[in-house]
Formats: structure tokens, C-alpha cells, sequence
């Protein structure tokens, strides 16, 4: 999708955003989160544009691994994220889940990027062993993410507060480190 065409995209969800929460009636927030995923979902506006995933000799014990991921924003204004909660793996199986609130929340300018530093923790829900399987496929579904975003931040600061519940991505590039030491 176009520059442009994500931009149309951008301005219908916000417009429609604003015509669900605007009405006089009392509205369902948890509804209207989910709304706002939908629509990002249907326009396929992701903003993970790789994963890279630490594993480590205490992996096959602990079944943890430590992940990082780089984000893009195609939108004219800056996006910072505060929390996130995410599933990841395969045609529906989960092979990661984590929930984390960063220390620093994450800027991601207008029309940059970023990356998420480390996350510690990352359970691997089916075990390391079998977590292995999917190291040569090279790419990992974002299956639901739940993020806590403000949108039209200064340098991270202020912004308008959008939980965004049940985002989905599928075929996020995925890297893999193998860390002995």
C-alpha cells in the first residue's frame, strides 16, 4: 500500500474512531479498542518489520529467550509506545508470549523507525526443543499483540492515549542469535 493510500487509511480509521466515541451514548472502550485492530488489520498496517530473538545455553533449561524488534511508522506524526503484550509463532501455534511495559517508552518518529531494545523473558510456550522447528523458516506471525500506544507526541512526551487490542502480522522477518556465553 502506497504512502498515500496508508495515509487515507490512517485518516478513515481516526475519522471513524471519532464518529464511534463521539455519539452520546455510552460507548464500550474494550469495543472500541478492538475496533481500532480491526482496522489496522483489514488495511494490513503493520508496524513490525523484523524480530530478532536471543536464545542462550540457559534457553533449553528455562525456556526464555530475550527478543528486540524493529518498528516502522508510515504516519505524519509520532507515535510512542508504552506497553505491549504479544503472541508470536507459526499458522496459529504460539511458540512466544510475553507482556512488557518498557522503562522507556519507545518513539517511533513520523515516518521513522526504532527498535524495542531488549525484552527479557519471553516464554517459549512450546518449549525450547521444539521451538527449534521454526528457527529455518525465517519469519514469525505476530498471531495478537495488544499495545498501548499515545499518537502526536513531543520527543515521547504528552500524545493521545489509543490502547490497541488484537493486532495481527503475519510474516514478520525473524532472526536468530545463538549466545553461548
Amino acid at each position: 500500500m502506497s504512502l498515500l493510500g496508508r495515509f487515507y487509511a490512517l485518516i478513515s480509521v481516526v475519522t471513524l474512531f471519532l464518529v464511534a466515541t463521539a455519539t452520546p451514548a455510552p460507548v464500550d472502550e474494550r469495543a472500541t479498542q478492538n475496533f481500532i485492530g480491526d482496522v489496522l488489520n483489514f488495511f494490513k498496517l503493520g508496524f513490525i518489520t523484523q524480530i530478532n530473538t536471543t536464545i542462550t545455553l540457559d534457553t533449553l533449561v528455562t525456556n526464555l529467550v530475550s527478543v528486540n524488534f524493529d518498528l516502522k511508522n508510515d504516519l505524519l506524526f509520532e507515535l510512542t509506545i508504552d506497553s505491549i503484550s504479544s503472541k508470536a509463532g507459526i499458522n496459529g501455534t504460539v511458540y512466544a508470549d510475553f507482556n512488557y511495559t518498557f522503562p522507556k517508552p519507545i518513539v517511533v518518529p513520523a515516518l521513522g523507525k526504532a527498535n524495542s531494545g531488549q525484552i527479557p523473558d519471553v516464554l517459549l510456550t512450546q518449549g525450547a526443543i521444539a521451538s527449534l522447528d521454526i528457527i529455518p523458516l525465517g519469519y514469525l506471525d505476530v498471531i495478537e499483540a495488544d499495545v498501548n500506544v499515545r499518537a502526536l507526541t513531543i520527543n515521547g512526551k504528552l500524545g493521545i492515549p489509543i490502547p490497541i487490542e488484537g493486532l495481527k502480522q503475519d510474516n514478520v522477518k525473524a532472526n536468530y542469535e545463538i549466545s553461548l556465553g
